[in-house]
């Protein structure tokens, strides 16, 4: 009994240091999500999890530590109340907390999100008092108990695909006295069983805005929701429904990466060399090269996005210092190689994708390089696309 109130003890000192800091970066704006997270005790909700490392093993697979209660009481607290990602699943394959081991190499399917992201989508929602919400990715239930602390149980519902998540979720979140409605569900067709919602907030991406969220919200709701591609550009759209199922609104500054709907991730696109077959044997020098794509900083995520809103089926790898775009939908694909401190492109199949990237590329510079909050993303009947005022060449870059 003592060092379980030891434990509850150092959790409340710890979450408060968590809000001073959270505070202190001017997140959250509102005192009642301020409220919310001093209330939500975010340890319940990560039994454990894993972190990386900087080892790998003999096949230079990066190593990942399991992290429990039991293993290393102060860690686990001082890194459950870190404004950290947590992992919390790799591969889909459920860890045994019990006994976890350490893991070589493995992808993230499922995490605890720093309380500073969630309190920003929260917000950015324009979440108010008396709205009714649905979640999509329950996780491990930590958004969905600070929606309940700030909204009420009753106003809160919050899905997964994955039935083991949405259980260890429901038992935290019931063990904290929360009760907001539960189901196993894909988040690709929402939950009509307590439709109509005044908000709907997606903690994993989509390629297109599900229709069924749509159809799910009030006339005058809104959606919040991350969405990505196989060229990984990512946006996030705020829209707004209207009366006649349509849909409107502004993507957000700054980027959020939350993992794909398992519905949506990137497909396997086979062996290079038979791609390659196809190519023309007449190369050309590409206006562009592939490292305005390629850089991971945000003005190269947006210009990802732009460019797989053109070329949406599309998808980009490296291999030996040669780059291959590749769409398994059209059968089209190019593959640059570096020439003469530039690039030689060669293409084939119905569609040129450099040369349409590059078509974007010039677009974009044309109109000085225009951040996300200048585009707008409409969704009327079965048509999605954003538009730019300054960019006549393409003012519907469709997004299918």
């Amino acid at each position: 009994m003592t060092m379980l109130a030891d434990c509850e003890s150092a959790a409340t000192r710890l979450r408060e240091s968590m809000v001073k800091r959270l505070v202190q970066a001017g997140v959250p704006e509102d005192r009642a999500w301020r409220a919310a997270v001093e209330e939500v005790p975010r340890h319940r909700f990560v039994h454990g999890f894993y972190l990386p490392t900087d080892r790998c093993d003999a096949r230079g697979l990066r190593i990942w530590e399991p992290v429990t209660a039991e293993l290393d009481r102060d860690r686990w607290l001082a890194t459950a109340y870190s404004d950290t990602a947590l992992a919390t699943q790799l591969n889909g394959e459920e860890p045994d907390w019990g006994d976890p081991r350490v893991r070589p190499g493995g992808t993230p399917t499922s995490s605890s999100a720093p309380a500073s992201l969630v309190l920003r989508m929260w917000e950015d929602a324009e979440v108010a008092e008396g709205h009714t919400v649905l979640e999509i990715g329950t996780g491990n239930g930590y958004s969905a108990a600070l929606a309940c602390a700030r909204l009420d149980s009753s106003h809160v519902t919050s899905i997964d695909i994955d039935p083991r998540r949405l259980k260890a979720a429901s038992n935290a979140l019931h063990d904290c006295g929360y009760e907001p409605t539960l189901a196993v569900a894909d988040g690709l067709y929402g939950y009509w069983p307590e439709a109509w919602f005044d908000r709907i907030v997606t903690t994993c991406s989509f390629r297109t805005v599900p229709p069924a969220l749509i159809a799910q919200t009030r006339p005058g709701g809104k959606i919040l929701l991350t969405l990505t591609g196989w060229l990984h550009g990512r946006a996030r759209a705020l829209l707004t429904v209207a009366k006649d199922g349509t849909a409107e609104g502004p993507l957000l500054s700054g980027t959020i990466s939350f993992m794909p709907s398992r519905t949506h991730v990137v497909p396997p696109f086979g062996d290079s060399a038979h791609w390659a077959a196809g190519l023309s044997d007449k190369p050309r020098a590409a206006r562009h090269g592939p490292e305005r794509l390629t850089a991971m900083d945000e003005d190269a995520n947006h210009l990802r996005f732009l460019v797989q809103s053109a070329v949406p089926t599309a998808q980009m790898l490296t291999i030996d210092g040669i780059v291959h775009v590749i769409d398994i939908s059209t059968g089209a694909a190019a593959t640059l190689t570096p020439a003469n401190g530039g690039w030689q492109v060669r293409e084939g199949g119905p569609v040129r994708l450099w040369e349409r990237v590059e078509q974007i590329v010039d677009s974009f510079d044309g109109a000085d390089r225009p951040g996300p909050e200048s585009f707008t993303l409409y969704v009327r009947g079965g048509e999605q696309h954003l538009w730019h005022p300054r960019m006549p060449a393409f003012p519907r870059l469709g997004i299918r």
